[in-house]
């Protein structure tokens, strides 16, 4: 599986803090816990709540292949993303609609949520004749 996931250098294999993704994935929660930033690692080790538990054996339970026509949906945008979920696609809720989310190598130590925004930018049209005072005095053409 790890031969078709590179890095940005051309011909070398995946790493994580040393790690190949193949042992990352051999690894118990609690070993990979110890790989991961401090935020990451604290939210495994008080426990996971049962939502996440659920999401987990969902995501233990699925292939690649499931997931590339039927995602796994979930509300869960604080769920650190974990070696088991490399290559499964998750449909994370941004507040309107699930967006999809297909799982990279690059994303281990981040949380789901991150790869799909709730906040769209912003931009403001033209303002309109009367909108304010100087656009009173704008030729109409």
């Amino acid at each position: 599986m790890s031969s078709e996931y590179r890095t940005g250098r051309e011909g070398e294999e995946f790493t994580y803090r040393g790690h190949t993704l193949d042992e990352l994935q051999e690894m118990s929660i609690d070993e990979v816990a110890e790989l991961l930033p401090a935020r990451q690692r604290r939210s495994i080790e008080r426990g996971l709540s049962v939502e996440k538990e659920k999401l987990l054996e969902k995501a233990r339970d699925k292939t690649e292949e499931e997931t590339a026509n039927d995602p796994i949906r979930t509300h869960l945008r604080d769920v650190p993303v974990l070696p088991e979920f490399v290559g499964l696609t998750f449909a994370v809720y941004t507040g309107q609609a699930f967006e999809r989310v297909k799982v990279e190598p690059e994303m281990i130590g981040h949380y789901l949520g991150e790869f799909q925004l709730t906040r769209s930018s912003v931009t403001h049209g033209q303002a309109g004749i009367g909108a304010t005072r100087s656009s009173k005095f704008v030729p109409l053409k």
